[in-house]
């Protein structure tokens, strides 16, 4: 039997997960976990990665000191896109959170100088403000003296791995949420950031994810591995499909990512159009995909009413949305980006598109949850307009979700394992280590160690009806942000109409 372990931190929190190999099968088991909470000092808002490093220094312990277990490899994965800056005397200041007000409108001063086609066909990357790209942007134009004293650039997982073993070495799938990564060539694009005036100095080798990186500096010298280091690369590495296929995916954490499994990425002007990323997979795959909002709504509203008195664990959460009234409003979860006061946001979402916001914390639940599915199915459509795929089924951990999409998409959701971003980190750290040849049998582990959960279409008329006003509202919503028409005009109509409707399966 072997043994590894793998470190997930995520945007909200952080787990240590054992996971044990053998005779084909995977179990695995929570050892540590802690939260994952952002520092503000003024208007910055900084990672607490000091913090996050003695958490991984605490799961190692519990393993190998409290366990006294012998491990065959540590494996680190994390969100996409954040970074830290080495010096020549380490750290060069803590990394900044990627909803960091500083790449406020440096994206399109970036297109001044190099158009967003130009760029989009040298990374096949979707535009995102905090991309890493425009973070590196806004601190040359803030003239960072942490930039000019740079000597590498790493990527959180790299950072943490490099801290475990001295190999300053960049992950290929951590690298290429990076905006200046290409997919095709698995290289970096270093034309790109000498046209930006941007350092390519700083970058770092390039690895695949199973690379051995070393044994730990101090003890109990573990063997490091660099896994899937972005943690949808993980994740998406354990779904259980067999082979390849009409299937996607949905990773629903608190971004939302869904799309299909590619060999080559897919780089032209209709994949940029709608918004779609080439991020790169496990075993020579690419991740063609997008990014939505996620769980971060919900995220968001539970951390303000725990801070109102409310504190509620996520299965009453969940209880709660299956027992509210359904379509209580209907909005774009993309619109909301910002931190803050989430039921105050949506609430003034709602009454400017023409709606009564919900009324009750339960209803509020469900419309985001609602509100995904559908925008789920939008992006659906798009993703098989784009590669001329049809999709039968997808996946993704919350239960009432998956019904909701189930339903709204007129399609059968499979839900594999609930830790699956950790026990792809682990099975990419088996990979690495010779015990599983490839990203198949990869998947037939996980196939054969944990029983999905099915989800089949409940038809009902309320879904195509909400489906429609969805995509109504979402129109009226990026003409007010255009400025082509007065904000709080909303659309009008019969929107409350829908709102004592349920489900319907897609015809």
């Amino acid at each position: 039997m072997s043994q590894y372990l793998a470190f997930d931190l995520g945007a909200e929190s952080g787990r240590a997960i054992l996971g044990r190999l053998s005779d084909g099968r995977i179990e695995i088991e929570e050892l540590h976990r802690f939260p994952n909470t952002p520092v503000r000092i003024h208007s910055a808002l900084y990672w607490d990665v000091l913090r996050l490093w003695q958490e991984i220094q605490r799961g190692t312990s519990i393993a190998t000191e409290d366990r006294q277990l012998k491990l065959d490899g540590i494996g680190i994965d994390t969100w996409g896109v954040d970074f830290g800056l080495l010096g020549s005397d380490g750290l060069l200041g803590n990394p900044r959170h990627y909803r960091d007000p500083r790449t406020h409108g440096v994206m399109q001063r970036v297109f001044e100088t190099v158009p967003s086609a130009e760029i989009f066909a040298q990374t096949g990357i979707q535009f995102l403000p905090f991309n890493t790209l425009y973070q590196l942007y806004a601190m040359k134009q803030l003239d960072s003296v942490a930039l000019g004293s740079a000597s590498r650039l790493l990527n959180m997982p790299d950072l943490f791995n490099y801290w475990l073993t001295g190999e300053a070495r960049s992950e290929e799938t951590i690298a290429s949420t990076t905006q200046f990564f290409d997919p095709r060539t698995m290289s970096w694009a270093t034309g790109l950031l000498d046209r930006l005036d941007l350092p390519a100095r700083i970058l770092c080798p390039i690895v695949a994810p199973g690379t051995w990186l070393g044994t730990m500096i101090e003890s109990p010298h573990v063997p490091v591995y660099a896994t899937a280091g972005h943690d949808t690369a993980a994740a998406v590495a354990a779904v259980p499909a067999e082979g390849e296929g009409d299937w996607c995916y949905i990773s629903s954490g608190t971004w939302s990512l869904l799309g299909v499994e590619r060999h080559q990425p897919l780089i032209n002007e209709k994949c940029l159009n709608f918004g779609f990323t080439n991020e790169v997979g496990v075993d020579g795959t690419i991740r063609l995909l997008k990014n939505i909002a996620g769980l971060w709504l919900l995220q968001e509203c539970r951390r303000q009413w725990a801070l109102e008195g409310a504190d509620y664990p996520y299965d009453q959460l969940a209880a709660m949305a299956a027992e509210a009234p359904p379509c209580s409003a209907i909005f774009d979860p993309d619109a909301f980006s910002e931190p803050g006061d989430m039921p105050i946001q949506i609430a003034e979402y709602c009454r400017q598109s023409g709606q009564e916001p919900p009324h009750s914390h339960g209803a509020l639940v469900r419309a985001i949850l609602e509100n995904l599915a559908l925008r789920y199915r939008q992006v659906l459509e798009s993703l098989e307009e784009l590669t001329g795929q049809a999709i039968v089924g997808g996946g993704s951990r919350n239960a009432v979700l998956n019904q909701f999409v189930a339903d709204c998409t007129g399609r059968p959701v499979v839900a594999g394992p609930a830790e699956a971003t950790a026990i792809g980190n682990i099975l990419v750290q088996a990979m690495g280590a010779g015990e599983l040849p490839s990203l198949d049998d990869l998947r037939a582990v996980v196939r054969c160690s944990f029983a999905p959960t099915r989800f089949e279409p409940q038809r009902d008329d309320a879904w195509e009806h909400a489906y429609d006003e969805f995509q109504r509202i979402q129109l009226e919503s990026q003409k007010v942000a255009a400025g082509m028409v007065p904000a709080g005009s909303g659309p009008g109509g019969d929107s409350r109409a829908i709102h004592q409707l349920a489900g319907r399966q897609r015809a």
